[in-house]
């Protein structure tokens, strides 16, 4: 491609030259690291910059590293560059992809779901380890509170797939998201658009075997240390409580729990890192008993797990 000479007014001349300048795959990718330095770390931003290619050019890992120094086509390159700009704003690249991949699975998202966490599918795996001590049991009632994407229900569904799965959100918004990522991932799943605070719930008279979440959990204190592109984007009503009532849907669904759950049937949570001893505490004044808090993968207490018995 030529470049134009610059004679007269230069400076407007060579922002257009600039813009006709042909870019290798290479050079976008320092783009990338440069121009998000200021959100994410370097390697965090390889990494979107690799998710980025593999979703719109079809080159993973491997072929990149073959073919980083081709030239990008005009079209390529004007939409890499325009997901750049996104990404500058804040906003999340799952977002801007309009898909999350959680335990192996892909899953639609959008502005009214929460983006599935790693942290959570250890929640998921932890309950799988679980049924496969129970081989015995004929069918496996699971409900998931708050279900978001529908990304713990689904992942469930798929791992357990003689298990009848539920998922209750209070979003019919956030339900549509989910109901489409069971037909994505090809898993039959009932939906019920309910607030778990409303004591005024109703449900089929079966009781459920599982009962998993994960609430919001975080409190108003908490905001100053979150990141800016999950406060700008993902969904309040998903994760934020009041410094008051921190537990306030762990008490709602420890209730729900004891009255709706089988014998011996288990309740599963996921939760703030700084809350561990106080649900524990909860929970055990409420009757529910073998008790169990894991670590996530950073060593925080993120995950609990009790029985009604």
């Amino acid at each position: 491609m030529k470049t134009c000479e610059v004679t007269k007014k230069p400076t407007k001349f060579l922002s257009i030259c600039l813009v006709l300048l042909p870019m290798k795959l290479k050079e976008l990718a320092i783009k990338f690291t440069i121009d998000l330095a200021s959100r994410y770390e370097e390697g965090e931003a390889k990494a979107i910059f690799l998710l980025v290619i593999e979703y719109y050019l079809k080159l993973n890992r491997t072929h990149y590293n073959l073919k980083k120094d081709n030239e990008l086509t005009a079209t390529d390159l004007k939409q890499l560059e325009s997901v750049l700009r996104q990404l500058k704003m804040g906003k999340p690249i799952q977002y801007i992809l309009g898909e999350a991949s959680f335990y192996g699975l892909t899953f639609k998202v959008n502005e009214s779901v929460l983006i599935p966490r790693p942290e959570t599918e250890e929640l998921v795996g932890w309950v799988i380890e679980k049924m496969a001590l129970c081989a015995a049991h004929s069918t496996l009632n699971i409900l998931d509170i708050g279900t978001g994407s529908g990304c713990i229900a689904i992942a469930l569904k798929k791992k357990i797939p003689t298990a009848e799965v539920t998922a209750l959100d209070i979003s019919s918004k956030a339900l549509i998201t989910a109901k489409e990522n069971a037909v994505l991932n090809e898993v039959e799943i009932s939906f019920i658009e309910q607030d778990i605070l409303q004591r005024s719930l109703s449900f089929p008279n079966t009781p459920y075997s599982i009962l998993i979440s994960n609430p919001p959990y975080i409190t108003q204190n908490e905001k100053a240390e979150m990141h800016e592109h999950v406060l700008a984007n993902e969904p309040h009503l998903a994760l934020f409580v009041s410094n008051e009532k921190p537990l306030i849907f762990y008490e709602a669904i420890a209730d729900f729990a004891w009255e709706n759950l089988e014998l011996n049937g288990l309740l599963f949570f996921e939760i703030n890192e700084h809350l561990g001893k106080k649900v524990i505490n909860m929970l055990r004044y409420k009757g529910f008993n073998s008790i169990e808090l894991r670590k996530d993968m950073q060593g925080k207490d993120r995950m609990i797990c009790c029985s009604r018995s």
